[in-house]
This record gives C-alpha cells, structure tokens and sequence, in this order.
C-alpha cells in the first residue's frame, strides 16, 4: 500500500512544498498555496510483475499520405508547410492587440465546416467583427460553414469535437477555457496544462485539426511559463509593432515541416493579407538621401528582406550621452559603439545615438552591424552613403567584418531593388550579379575610409 503524506500545491505554478506558506517561493503569487493529499506508491513490486512495452520495427510500419487542408492564405501555408496536418494541435501567440483573432476568423471563414469557440467575445461580437472583415466579400462568407460558441468548459468542448468531427476547431483562448477536474482559477498554469492535455487527446483520437490561441504576457513568455510550447505539435508566433502595419508570422516549433519560412503580412481595415513583395514595400516610403540612412539585407526564414537603417546622432545635452534603439538589440548597440570609437577613431563620448529600423521590424541577425555601423559613421560625419547601397556583414570586437550566410540571395534581391552597390566582408568570394558592384572592406576603418 502506498503512504499518503500531506503536501501544499501553488494554484498559479502547480510548485509543491511540505509546509504551508503566505507566498509561493517560485512564481512569487501570495495565498496561492493549498493543501493537497500525495499518494506515494510503493516500490515493492519486482520487474517481473510489470508487462513489456509493445514495440514494432520501423521497417514495418507504412506510411500514410497525409493531405493537408489548405487554408487559401499563402503567407500561413507557408509557415505552417503547406497547409494544416489533420490531427494536428497549433498554438498562435502573440501580444493582445497583434492580430491573432484576425487571423483566427479569417482562417475559420477559409476552411468548410468550422467550429470556433470564444471565451472573450461573444457570438455577436464575433458577428461584428467578421461583418467589418468581409464587408467586400459578404456573400461569399455570410453561407460559409463556421459555427461558433461561447463555450469555455474544454470537457464539452472535447465531447463535441469527438461527435461532430468538424474540419478545423479554433479555440479562443486558452486563458479563458476551464476544466472541472484542474485546481486553479482559468488562464493559472494548472488550468491550461489540463485543458491542453485534453483537446490533444480529442485532436489525435478525432483527426481533427486544432488551432489555439495564446496571450503574450509581460514577461514575454505564452500563458505564464511556456507550458503549451511542449504539448502542441507547431507553435506560431505573430510580431510586430501595433502602430505599424506589417506583422510577421514566425514558426518556433513545426512537428510536420520546417521552421524556417516566415510569412509578412499587412494590416488593414478589412484583415490581414500577405505581402508579395516585402522588400519594396518597407523601402516604399524612404524619403530623400540623407546621413544616417542605410540600406541593409536581413534574413527572415529563407526570404531576404531589403530594410533601411536610421542613424541619429546629436550632441548630448547632458553629462552623460543617451543610448536608444527601436528594432535593434540596446546592448548590441553599446558594442558597436565602442567598437566605433576604439577601432575607428570616432569620438562618439559626448553624442547622443538614436538607431531606428523602420517600418517595425526587428533586426536581429548579425548581419545588420555593419550597416549599423554605417548608419552611425554617416551621421556623425554628415555624409550620406547614397539611396543605391546595400550594406551588410558581422562586426567583432577587433573591428575586423565577417561575411554572412546567404550571400548570393542578399545581392540579388538588392539588384531586383534597383541597387547599384553592395558593401560585405572580404573574407568570402562574392558572386558576380549584373549590375551590383561589389565593395569588400576587412574592417571598420576600411569601411569608412571607402564610404
């Protein structure tokens, strides 16, 4: 028989200790601790009572030949590889405001026969949303097959996914759904864990698709500590600036296909749709050829993405210079700061830096140093680089510039731009593209010196 031990479990983090406390000591969340019974089992048992797994050879197995539902919205294809696997359970994330619910009603007007439940908005809402949606094409979804509810018990929600078996099920959002047999209020750890549990036992059992949608928090993780991460089989995430336009769709985690595409769409009144050209869309509204403004070549999955840098640079009014970046890692910025006035000889001590990658994307890769270090350079000196340069590259802390991946596709997506002339390292052979004169610097000084 097993010995039962009384122990104290957090609501919020499912944490256990043996002794009651006003706080949890792991997510810090204060009268959370409750009493619960642990049934230790016992070890007295021998192998020989336990039976064997059931194993079969791979070379016996057969494969079958998934179709996947397509969605009709390219840039998700895309990301999720081709369309929806059946029996597949999806997590889009993203912060309150991004766009995921949009997505999620355009989705669920694109396939047949789909079943969407809300725990935030009700079905008239719902209503008002896809009317201001589809208002141009109204005819076309007011006959579509999409039912929705606002149920948020995920065991009725599972029961009806097992007897209707429709073609794609949505669930908006995970915080709001509740399971009867979980601790917690909805939206605590413990909740979602269950709830997730239990609509991936009805995707697998059912084949039927299951797409969930989570909040960002502010601390940057989906539904507290990423819990959903490890159960789904594609996690998505969508990103960008709210007071911009343009959203990326990322995929983090794909169980049936790469996780290296990326789909670009832009916001509008009626929804969001794909970008078929990303690169000239961002470099649409560049203004006049002024000191500070680089152009550069960056790397979303496998599509290469033309965006302008934007350099500031002032004389500080205060003792101590300012530092900020908006799509571009501050701490990185300092490097290449320092980087600048140790091997380049610029005195950038006494000048404010303000470093700005336009249309709200997100600079990442070490390739765009070199063109941040550019951006600087220009502003500081005054001198424009020209509206027909792209420039990219690593920059380490010698000063010295590494090449980057993807060379060829970076130059030839700047010549389909209309760019005449590409700055990159002289560690690798460049391709010769027509009409792209190439310019190969070793490091910073050379950079500056050429430009």
């Amino acid at each position: 028989m097993g010995q039962t031990a009384t122990i104290f479990t957090c609501t919020n983090c499912d944490a256990q200790f043996q002794k009651w406390n006003g706080r949890c000591l792991e997510c810090g969340k204060w009268g959370t601790l409750e009493k619960s019974a642990n049934t230790q089992i016992s070890k007295q048992h021998t192998n020989k009572d336990v039976p064997t797994a059931k194993i079969t050879s791979l070379a016996d197995i057969k494969g079958k030949n998934i179709v996947r539902a397509q969605t009709q919205i390219s840039e998700l294809d895309r990301v999720l590889g081709g369309g929806i696997v059946p029996g597949s359970l999806t997590l889009l994330g993203g912060e309150p405001g991004i766009g995921k619910s949009t997505l999620a009603l355009q989705l669920a007007a694109n396939v047949k026969n789909t079943l969407y439940f809300s725990g935030e908005e009700s079905v008239d809402q719902i209503k008002l949303r896809a009317d201001r949606l589809f208002q141009k094409d109204v005819k076309t979804h007011s006959n579509a097959s999409l039912s929705l509810s606002n149920e948020t018990n995920i065991d009725i929600i599972s029961s009806t996914i097992q007897k209707t078996k429709p073609n794609l099920v949505i669930v908006d959002s995970m915080q709001t759904m509740w399971n009867a047999d979980a601790t917690g209020e909805a939206g605590s750890v413990s909740q979602i864990r269950a709830c997730t549990v239990t609509l991936l036992d009805a995707a697998k059992s059912s084949g039927v698709p299951v797409v969930l949608i989570g909040h960002v928090t502010k601390d940057g993780t989906v539904a507290g500590p990423k819990t959903l991460e490890h159960l789904v089989d594609t996690v998505l995430y969508l990103e960008g600036d709210r007071y911009h336009v343009y959203r990326i769709l990322r995929a983090v985690k794909n169980r049936f296909g790469s996780t290296d595409e990326v789909g670009i769409f832009e916001m509008k009144s009626d929804g969001l749709f794909g970008v078929a050209n990303p690169s000239a869309a961002f470099l649409a509204e560049r203004g006049d050829d002024i000191p500070g403004s680089i152009i550069t070549c960056i790397i979303e999955g496998t599509r290469p993405l033309l965006v302008e840098i934007q350099a500031l640079v002032n004389k500080t009014s205060f003792g101590y210079p300012v530092r900020k970046a908006s799509g571009f890692d501050i701490n990185r910025l300092h490097v290449l700061v320092a980087v600048l006035q140790k091997r380049a000889g610029l005195d950038l001590s006494q000048y404010d830096i303000h470093l700005n990658v336009v249309g709200g994307v997100k600079a990442t890769e070490p390739s765009v140093d070199l063109a941040v270090c550019l951006a600087i350079a220009s502003s500081f000196k005054e001198k424009s680089g020209g509206k027909d340069l792209v420039v990219f590259g690593e920059v380490g802390l010698g000063g010295e510039v590494r090449s980057v991946s993807f060379l060829e596709k970076r130059i030839k997506e700047a010549a389909q731009l209309g760019m005449t002339r590409v700055i990159t390292a002289a560690s690798k052979a460049v391709p010769n593209i027509d009409g792209i004169k190439t310019v190969q610097v070793k490091n910073i000084e050379e950079l500056i010196a050429k430009t």
